[in-house]
Protein backbone atom coordinates (compact mmCIF):
# COMPACT_ATOMS: atom_id res chain seq x y z
CA UNK A 1 0.00 0.00 0.00
CA UNK A 2 1.30 3.44 -0.88
CA UNK A 3 1.77 5.61 2.18
CA UNK A 4 3.93 8.11 0.34
CA UNK A 5 2.60 11.64 0.66
CA UNK A 6 4.34 12.89 -2.48
CA UNK A 7 1.27 12.17 -4.64
CA UNK A 8 0.52 15.80 -5.37
CA UNK A 9 -1.74 15.74 -8.39
CA UNK A 10 -4.49 18.33 -8.48
CA UNK A 11 -8.07 17.10 -8.04
CA UNK A 12 -8.77 17.96 -11.70
CA UNK A 13 -5.86 15.81 -12.91
CA UNK A 14 -6.81 13.00 -10.55
CA UNK A 15 -10.38 13.07 -11.90
CA UNK A 16 -9.18 13.10 -15.52
CA UNK A 17 -6.77 10.21 -14.92
CA UNK A 18 -9.53 8.27 -13.09
CA UNK A 19 -11.76 8.79 -16.13
CA UNK A 20 -9.08 7.52 -18.54
CA UNK A 21 -8.32 4.51 -16.32
CA UNK A 22 -12.00 3.60 -16.03
CA UNK A 23 -12.70 4.01 -19.75
CA UNK A 24 -9.57 2.16 -20.86
CA UNK A 25 -10.03 -0.76 -18.47
CA UNK A 26 -13.81 -0.94 -18.81
CA UNK A 27 -14.40 -0.25 -15.13
CA UNK A 28 -18.05 0.49 -14.37
CA UNK A 29 -19.13 3.88 -13.03
CA UNK A 30 -19.72 2.73 -9.45
CA UNK A 31 -16.24 1.20 -9.16
CA UNK A 32 -14.68 4.24 -10.84
CA UNK A 33 -16.46 6.63 -8.48
CA UNK A 34 -14.98 4.76 -5.52
CA UNK A 35 -11.42 5.21 -6.82
CA UNK A 36 -9.32 7.80 -4.97
CA UNK A 37 -5.67 8.84 -4.87
CA UNK A 38 -4.76 5.94 -2.59
CA UNK A 39 -6.51 3.29 -4.68
CA UNK A 40 -3.96 0.62 -5.49
CA UNK A 41 -3.71 -0.26 -9.17
CA UNK A 42 -1.07 -2.88 -10.01
CA UNK A 43 -1.98 -6.17 -8.40
CA UNK A 44 -5.30 -4.83 -7.11
CA UNK A 45 -7.27 -3.97 -10.23
CA UNK A 46 -7.79 -7.27 -12.06
CA UNK A 47 -8.29 -5.52 -15.41
CA UNK A 48 -4.79 -3.98 -15.22
CA UNK A 49 -2.57 -6.65 -16.77
CA UNK A 50 0.57 -6.06 -18.84
CA UNK A 51 -1.38 -5.45 -22.07
CA UNK A 52 -3.75 -3.08 -20.28
CA UNK A 53 -0.78 -1.07 -18.97
CA UNK A 54 0.28 -0.44 -22.57
CA UNK A 55 -3.25 0.50 -23.57
CA UNK A 56 -3.50 2.81 -20.57
CA UNK A 57 -0.19 4.54 -21.37
CA UNK A 58 -1.41 5.11 -24.94
CA UNK A 59 -4.75 6.47 -23.69
CA UNK A 60 -3.01 8.84 -21.26
CA UNK A 61 -0.68 10.03 -24.04
CA UNK A 62 -3.69 10.76 -26.24
CA UNK A 63 -5.79 12.43 -23.52
CA UNK A 64 -3.04 14.65 -22.13
CA UNK A 65 -0.93 15.13 -25.29
CA UNK A 66 2.15 13.76 -23.53
CA UNK A 67 4.83 11.32 -24.60
CA UNK A 68 5.78 8.57 -22.18
CA UNK A 69 9.17 6.93 -22.65
CA UNK A 70 9.15 3.16 -22.16
CA UNK A 71 11.64 3.31 -19.28
CA UNK A 72 9.26 5.62 -17.38
CA UNK A 73 6.61 2.91 -17.18
CA UNK A 74 7.44 1.47 -13.76
CA UNK A 75 5.60 -0.24 -10.96
CA UNK A 76 5.98 2.91 -8.85
CA UNK A 77 4.09 4.98 -11.42
CA UNK A 78 1.24 2.47 -11.52
CA UNK A 79 1.19 1.76 -7.77
CA UNK A 80 -1.84 3.96 -7.03
CA UNK A 81 -4.21 6.24 -8.88
CA UNK A 82 -2.49 9.17 -7.14
CA UNK A 83 0.99 8.12 -8.23
CA UNK A 84 -0.25 7.77 -11.81
CA UNK A 85 -1.90 11.21 -11.71
CA UNK A 86 1.25 12.74 -10.20
CA UNK A 87 3.28 11.15 -13.02
CA UNK A 88 0.93 12.64 -15.61
CA UNK A 89 1.25 16.10 -14.06
CA UNK A 90 5.04 15.79 -14.10
CA UNK A 91 4.86 14.96 -17.81
CA UNK A 92 2.74 18.06 -18.39
CA UNK A 93 5.19 20.35 -16.58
Amino acid sequence: MNTDTTDTATPATLDAVRSVVAATLGIDDSRAAAMHAGTELLGSVPELDSMAVLELVYALEERFAIEVDGDEVTGDVFETLGSLATFVEAQLA
